[in-house]
């Protein structure tokens, strides 16, 4: 990894909004960030989870962020900046410490480029890399190896398009990140039943996918039907994720690892969705509302909501489930121990 720095600490909290600590000199030199229990002298650091505080109490750290509440439990000379947030400043200061890769812009000789796409003089487009008819790649865009665009693909200003993606019938946004492996604009899956067998229903809608999203490797989504598959504007998207035809992901929302959606399905604004979460087709599943992980989604979701379970129900009703098979299973565990 390409470090820079060092950094005052003054210079790490106006960056991220932090205040130093009463009695601290901003004028320390900081070196690089690290985790509490392997930080050491010219290292900074966090305190965010309160199960990490005893971590925090006997670090080596030069430095950590740390909310005020939590302040006081830091050990004696360590140097403190406050936030309300300190995860959130953490990864401002990582990111200072840790900027974004600067690749080479241009054209490889080795790419293919379509005489009619349109890419922009600051693009990079690397080796083996496929870019297809009246494409539209651009300012400041890196297309890596190997990567397909195919035919009409637009995409943005300063986003990331990892190796051996391959996207199709697709409108990607500004500062998205695909990485490698990312499948984008594919046939639905969708079928007519005869007396002969399925019969392919021709897909012909896109994605679109808006500013500020970030799709995790492996990850494939499928282009709409007749209406578009539409990822909303900062949705991030984990590893190994499936997304049929006509999904809508709202602004914001988290998707984990390995979920899958089935089509036309929405997901609304903010939510949440953890890992291995099934969800069928045709659903709503409400702002705000957070699905706990391995949960079988088969009904719409009210907004602001937490659900778990197979089939997913309100929190609190999978617990009592919960709770109420593990008695039963420690009677009869108990009554055959008995005979």
């Amino acid at each position: 990894f390409a470090k820079a720095g060092p950094f005052t600490l003054g210079e790490l909290a106006a960056h991220v909004g932090a205040a130093v600590a009463e009695g601290v000199d901003s004028s320390r030199f900081i070196q690089d960030v690290a985790p509490l229990d392997v930080a050491g002298e010219h290292h900074i650091s966090f305190l965010d989870n309160p199960k990490y505080i005893e971590s925090f109490a006997t670090s080596k750290a030069s430095a950590a962020i740390v909310h005020p509440k939590h302040a006081d439990k830091a050990p004696a000379g360590m140097a403190l900046l406050i936030s309300e947030n300190p995860y959130l400043a953490y990864a401002l200061v990582a990111q200072k410490f840790y900027p974004a890769t600067k690749h080479n812009v241009g054209i490889a000789p080795t790419a293919h480029v379509d005489a009619s796409a349109q890419v922009d003089a600051t693009a990079t487009v690397m080796h083996g890399a496929y870019i297809g008819r009246n494409a539209t790649i651009g300012a400041d865009t890196v297309i890596s190896p190997n990567a397909f665009i195919g035919d009409g693909v637009q995409i943005g200003n300063g986003t990331f398009i990892g190796a051996n993606a391959t996207l199709s019938h697709s409108i990607v946004g500004n500062r998205v990140i695909l990485h490698p492996g990312v499948h984008i604009g594919q046939d639905g899956f969708g079928f007519a039943i005869s007396p002969k067998g399925a019969v392919k229903v021709p897909q012909l809608g896109r994605v679109l996918i808006e500013d500020d999203v970030e799709i995790g490797a492996g990850t494939c989504i499928d282009r709409g039907a007749g209406p578009d598959t539409v990822i909303g504007m900062g949705a991030k998207i984990d590893n190994l994720v499936q997304l049929g035809h006509n999904v809508r992901i709202g602004r914001f929302a988290t998707i984990v690892s390995q979920v899958g959606i089935s089509g036309s399905t929405e997901v609304g604004d903010g939510a949440i969705l953890a890992g291995q979460v099934g969800v069928a087709g045709h659903l709503k599943i409400g702002r705000g509302s957070v699905i706990a992980a391995k949960s079988g989604v088969t009904n719409h979701i009210p907004d602001g909501q937490t659900y778990g379970g197979i089939p997913a129900v309100p929190v609190m009703q999978w617990r009592r489930q919960a709770a109420v098979l593990n008695k039963l299973t420690s009677r009869k565990k108990a009554a055959t121990h008995d005979e």
